[in-house]
């Protein structure tokens, strides 16, 4: 773990302590309902994550919305749970908060959910809703209602998380598959290939010069940047999560109908990540990322979004990477460093399990 995102770390934990409690280890009671759910809850969930919907204890929220609204969920089931740069928790509300974001959506509130295996000890329970909170305080979003439940020792992976988000649509987001046109820019908001490899590190106990983070982080406050100031000319916003970035682009211009060319040159990729994917044997393409995203923009304000991007927290890396043309429709063709090209296609399977 970097520095910054250690001294983090240690601020959480120092604004947060874990407080005593009588019991170390989740146990099949804690799921039940009863007693002992609500002592796990009223020992510091409740007042870590409180706000005025939560406080009132409902089975449900009652939320007041103006406009159009956008509405996810999306579940969490990433091993190892804690990884360089983040745990499940954190990545939970910043997944939710980002298909939000891919949306043209301003993130208002989250419901949280959690499934926990028997055996997890407290003090990995405490750690992750801890790192939910202060996500959250991050994203601007309010935790209204959730829900949880334990089950048996081994019928399980320590604990999955469940998160449901709504958002306010931007007043000037237009994002439909269907503006996209000949002529378009692929732009990149950041490094790719970053979370995966994170994550295969510690599976494959590699060691690096310094260690690779994953790059989970919020991105509504870059999308919204854009729509505040293009609006229209975003024409699609994607998250390239699970398949990773090429099989994105692979479903946008089958869906499209038209040809996506991609420059191998133009993808920023950090060095150590390069060299662990060539380690591994993995594509940078296909593997797996939590905190960019890909936009596809007019072709006339495309060099302004990306200085626009460099010019923020979270997008110093941004760049164009493609365009939407009309030759090879609903495929999406690299041009290699050293001239060759090559058909991208959809990942087949699964490359790297339980990622996110």
């Amino acid at each position: 773990m970097s520095t910054s995102k250690n001294a983090k770390k240690i601020e959480w934990q120092l604004q947060c302590p874990m407080p005593k409690l009588d019991f170390e280890v989740i146990t099949l009671g804690h799921g039940s309902g009863g007693l002992l759910t609500h002592r796990l809850l009223e020992s510091g969930v409740f007042e870590l994550l409180k706000n005025e919907q939560l406080d009132r204890r409902h089975d449900g929220a009652l939320l007041h919305l103006q406009g159009p609204t956008a509405f996810t969920t999306d579940s969490f089931v990433i091993s190892p749970i804690f990884f360089p740069g983040g745990n499940i928790g954190e990545l939970a509300v910043n997944g939710t908060v980002n298909d939000l974001a891919m949306c043209g959506a301003i993130p208002r509130f989250l419901s949280l959910s959690f499934i926990i295996e028997e055996g997890l000890r407290m003090e990995e329970f405490w750690d992750i809703v801890v790192a939910i909170k202060f996500a959250a305080e991050a994203a601007g979003v309010k935790i209204v209602t959730g829900d949880t439940k334990v089950v048996e020792r081994g019928k399980g992976d320590k604990i999955f998380v469940n998160t449901t988000g709504i958002g306010t649509l931007h007043p000037r987001a237009k994002i439909d598959l269907g503006r996209v046109g000949v002529g378009d820019k692929i732009i990149v908001s950041g490094n790719v290939a970053t979370h995966g490899i994170a994550i295969m590190s510690v599976r494959e106990g590699l060691e690096f010069e310094t260690t690779i983070e994953s790059d989970t982080q919020p991105l509504h406050h870059l999308v919204t940047a854009l729509l505040d100031r293009f609006g229209p000319d975003v024409h699609l916003l994607r998250d390239p999560t699970r398949g990773g970035l090429g099989t994105v682009l692979t479903e946008i211009a089958r869906e499209v109908g038209q040809g996506i060319e991609l420059h191998q040159r133009d993808l920023p990729i950090d060095e150590q990540v390069r060299g662990a994917c060539e380690i591994l044997g993995l594509d940078p393409l296909y593997v797996a990322n939590e905190g960019i995203f890909i936009g596809i923009v007019a072709e006339g304000v495309a060099e302004e979004v990306v200085a626009e991007l460099r010019g923020l927290p979270g997008g110093a890396e941004a760049a164009i990477i493609g365009e939407v043309v009309a030759a090879h429709p609903r495929q999406v063709i690299l041009t290699s460093a050293i001239g060759g090209k090559r058909v991208v296609n959809m990942l087949v399977g699964e490359q790297l399990p339980r990622i996110c």
